[in-house]
């Protein structure tokens, strides 16, 4: 790791806390420490940066928003054993919400993030609020996973400029502008002994496969489990979450919202970061309000609750 190194012009962390056995956290926060806690999780391959449009807009509605890199990426400590399983990120979590104070959180989590926010939601090892799950159900699409992986895995020795970094990045999101300035790629890459660049995140975090396909089970069991205000929010353009696996979700979990951005690939929020926020907010005013906000009275939930599947929005 110390032939890694931070680039010039990546922003430094507001905070840090300890993790799980004590591997350091870093994040950035929004907002009044006061209002709700909301409490936003990344991607597999992606940093707390995704979310600073996402927290910001959540800062200015009056809520604690908060953003983390998971372990083993961004500015959080790498994982001297190689633990970057469902279960330690649980645990990163769960550390992380009693540094805030132990206050019970809203969890908004991303693919990675957002199994890990259902995990620790059905599994109550978190009390939370309210759950959002970005683009992520139980059922996931194999071949889009792979086409992640495929990408983290592409040039381990380094790329030689930020230009060829944009160009890998364009080829994965061809529906996405390429960057103006190509200096905001820097906050997601570092640079190692030889000088090329190199993704933020830990060679030795390395998704598999065949752990994704057995995780369903257990996904599934989480969402029959959840009792609490539940959003799903899809891409409309993602291959990661099919309509298919959203509408089994929403079969596990009736009292879930549904909103599917249709102009957006997998990473919802950093495609349209726009709707995206307004959707969570206004979803969040109506299940955790802001002090002072009106609050209408969700319907109670027994463990026998039986309904049609949630709401459904489609916003182009």
């Amino acid at each position: 790791m110390n032939a890694i190194t931070r680039l010039p012009g990546t922003p430094d962390p507001m905070h840090y806390w300890p993790g799980a056995n004590g591997l350091r956290i870093a994040g950035d926060a929004w907002g009044d420490p006061k209002g709700p806690l909301v409490l936003l999780q990344h991607g597999g391959g992606q940093t707390r940066h995704a979310w600073k449009g996402a927290g910001e807009t959540l800062g200015a509605a009056g809520y604690h928003a908060v953003a983390f890199d998971a372990r083993g990426h961004g500015d959080s400590g790498w994982a001297p054993d190689g633990a970057y399983g469902q279960n330690i990120m649980v645990e990163d979590l769960k550390c992380v919400v009693a540094a805030l104070g132990n206050r019970r959180p809203v969890l908004v989590g991303a693919s990675m993030g957002g199994g890990t926010s259902l995990v620790a939601a059905g599994e109550d090892h978190v009390d939370a609020t309210a759950l959002v799950l970005v683009d992520v159900a139980p059922r996931i699409e194999m071949e889009g996973v792979d086409k992640i992986q495929a990408f983290m895995r592409q040039k381990p020795e380094g790329f030689d400029s930020l230009e060829d970094v944009a160009q890998a990045i364009g080829n994965y999101q061809p529906h996405r502008k390429p960057p103006k300035n190509l200096q905001g790629l820097v906050k997601n890459l570092r640079m190692n002994a030889k000088g090329k660049y190199v993704w933020h995140w830990d060679p030795s975090f390395r998704p598999d496969r065949h752990v994704l396909e057995k995780r369903q089970v257990r996904l599934e069991a989480c969402a029959r489990n959840l009792r609490l205000p539940t959003l799903l929010v899809r891409g409309g353009l993602s291959d990661v979450l099919s309509e298919e696996g959203a509408r089994e979700f929403l079969q596990m979990c009736s009292q879930a919202e549904y909103v599917n951005v249709t102009d957006a690939g997998h990473m919802v929020a950093g495609d349209r970061n726009d709707i995206f926020g307004n959707a969570v907010i206004a979803f969040l005013k109506r299940s955790v309000p802001v002090s002072g906000d009106p609050l209408k009275p969700p319907h109670p939930l027994s463990p026998h609750h039986e309904g049609p599947p949630g709401d459904v929005i489609d916003i182009p």
